[in-house]
């Protein structure tokens, strides 16, 4: 095995590796067909995970931003009249 630059990032040869990638690509494409799973299949699902996934984080952000909102409309008076009231003691 040379040690090429090309050849210490793919961990063997170049022909190799391509030899290695295409023996796996035949084995999963038979193993995927015999499950009768598509690749488009596959990514849509992929892209399904993620959606879902990026949905429930902005939906657990809105419940968040609503907490606050809830709390603020405590808060936020409070913090006003007490201002208020330490400004008349200082004048």
């Amino acid at each position: 095995m040379s040690n090429s630059p090309i050849s210490r990032f793919l961990g063997d040869s170049p022909g190799r590796v391509i030899l290695k990638l295409l023996f796996l690509s035949f084995v999963v494409g038979v193993l995927l067909s015999a499950l009768d799973l598509h690749p488009l299949d596959v990514f849509d699902g992929i892209v399904s995970f993620i959606r879902r996934l990026w949905d429930l984080g902005f939906e657990a952000l809105g419940q968040l931003g609503g907490y606050f909102v809830l709390g603020a409309v405590v808060v936020i008076p409070v913090w006003v009249v007490l201002r208020l009231m330490s400004f008349g003691r200082r004048s």
